[in-house]
């Protein structure tokens, strides 16, 4: 069999990493890892409660552990957490070796989709300014992957084919 390069998958939190992710991995019949989904079973604690009891720094070097790991995989379709991306050591790997693909939305839609979240830990006292201030820093840093997928005005099944159809031409 030949080895594909990753397919790797980034952008805010709120952005469908995952729920993308698991559509082409359907598609393609391709392994699927959620970043986020492993670290919760490797802690049996969901995020926010890790950021809460443990802080962000443990969850951060617990995160680019795993994720470090995760990316020696072969032909897997792999969702980073929102915050990944933003790791030099993470970064460096996915843009050497991957094909990475930001899922960019308007800051609307993101705002809405963040804002209504209970479980996501950076989201719980921010006001709608430094939410807004976040995806700034971050966008800068997203822009650096392979592939920007702009996603608004576009249904799950278009995004996923859109992404399929670079992917499969790399």
């Amino acid at each position: 069999m030949k080895f594909k390069k990753n397919l790797v998958l980034l952008g805010m939190m709120g952005s469908g990493k995952s729920t993308i992710g698991r559509l082409i991995s359907k598609e393609l019949n391709q392994k699927f890892i959620d970043i986020d989904d492993i670290i919760e079973e490797e802690t049996n604690m969901k995020i926010y409660e890790i950021f809460l009891k443990k802080g962000e720094n443990f969850f951060r070097n617990l995160e680019e552990k795993i994720t470090l790991k995760s990316l020696n995989n072969h032909n897997t379709i792999i969702s980073l957490g929102g915050g990944a991306f933003i790791n030099h050591k993470i970064r460096k790997d996915v843009l050497k070796k991957h094909l990475s693909f930001w899922l960019n939305w308007n800051n609307h839609t993101l705002l809405n989709r963040i804002k209504k979240s209970k479980k996501r830990p950076i989201t719980i006292n921010s006001t709608e300014s430094k939410l807004l201030e976040l995806i700034k820093i971050r966008s800068k840093i997203y822009s650096k992957a392979k592939f920007k997928i702009n996603c608004h005005q576009f249904s799950k099944a278009e995004i996923t084919k859109k992404i399929i159809k670079l992917y499969e031409k790399n």
